[in-house]
């Protein structure tokens, strides 16, 4: 891959230079001293994927991954000195497009690069999401013994996102008004270190109580649940939610396919999912699954995505029922759910 470094401070950039080289099949496309020069760069020449720092004069990197991913979208890794005592401006990177965080290596005494495993793994596990492979990955899910379609269950909604995903999740919620019919239950690609601080995030924005998923608690009407794990989050056949590693290498964590593929067979009675933005092919088979089996079907159009990755393989895949702007899904969730209610 080609990796991108942004970072104000020239030591910094070193380290970054050293620990790029020295991974087989990576190389530095270009270095940048504040997210201003970063934005310029991208636009001339983008990379498969770009180290950015947050604090930094001119531009910071949460400006500066909000206007890439506007004008000139690839994958972002926030890397920081702190992802502590910048968690505030780590969620809002995240917000503004950025997959996920790391902090930055630092040099040891004889001058080799000192906790650099975690972004390391990190390049590894988004090489594997850029092979797209992940439409193989996905077995198709095992019938469930549950009884016959019931009236008595409330349609389900399911959400899935990646890339941009926070602020995308953000604007479908607040179209929920209290006394939502239905259950939520969202995946997003995010660290689960990072989850409680999304959480937080969507609460501000929803009339309904948001919280983390709990394993084996069911889904209830009213309430968002958040995938909160580095495994994910399924339907089990009673109904519950519970995690699970499998599938283990899969590059996508927590699986939106995963969750759309469990409650094609594990939920008494369709609902309605959506697809939002994000890189890869994740959800799509999922979506497509749910579709199959009578679920209403949404996908982010080209549009309002801050990447048309995801969405693009449902529609591409015939999976998605209908292709709807961002401002308008919730609305549309929320009319199909009213719905399925009378029915």
């Amino acid at each position: 891959m080609r990796i991108a470094i942004v970072n104000d401070l020239a030591l910094a950039r070193e380290v970054l230079r050293r620990l790029v080289a020295s991974t087989p099949g990576n190389a530095v496309a270009w270095q940048a001293e504040d997210g201003d020069e970063a934005v310029r760069r991208a636009a001339a020449d983008r990379p498969d994927v770009i180290l950015m720092d947050l604090v930094m004069p001119r531009l910071n990197g949460v400006e500066a991954t909000r206007q890439i991913m506007r004008s000139s979208p690839c994958p972002i890794l926030v890397v920081t000195s702190t992802v502590t005592g910048n968690y505030e401006l780590v969620i809002r990177a995240m917000g503004a497009g950025a997959l996920d965080a790391v902090e930055t290596p630092t040099l040891g005494a004889d001058g080799a690069v000192v906790n650099g495993e975690k972004l390391v793994a990190r390049l590894a596990k988004l090489r594997a999401a850029l092979g797209d492979v992940t439409r193989s990955w996905l077995a198709a899910p095992a019938p469930c013994p549950v009884p016959p379609p019931s009236r008595s269950a409330p349609p389900l909604v399911l959400l899935g996102a990646s890339t941009g995903g926070p602020d995308a999740l953000g604007v479908v919620l607040s179209a929920f008004r209290p006394g939502f019919p239905a259950p939520v239950v969202v995946a997003q690609h995010i660290g689960a270190e990072f989850t409680p601080g999304l959480v937080q995030q969507l609460a501000l924005r929803s009339a309904l109580p948001v919280r983390i998923a709990r394993d084996g608690e069911r889904p209830t009407p009213g309430t968002v649940l958040v995938a909160a794990s580095d495994d994910h989050l399924e339907l089990a056949c009673d109904g519950t939610l519970r995690y699970t590693p499998v599938p283990v290498n899969y590059p996508y964590r927590p699986s939106v396919d995963v969750l759309f593929s469990s409650a094609s067979v594990s939920w008494p009675r369709p609902g309605v999912a959506v697809l939002l933005t994000g890189m890869g092919t994740d959800g799509a088979a999922g979506l497509g699954q749910l579709n199959a089996a009578g679920w209403y079907t949404i996908a982010q159009n080209e549009g309002t995505c801050v990447v048309y990755g995801m969405p693009r393989a449902a529609a591409e895949l015939g999976a998605a029922s209908e292709v709807v702007p961002l401002p308008q899904i919730g609305l549309a969730v929320a009319a199909h759910v009213h719905a399925m209610q009378k029915r």
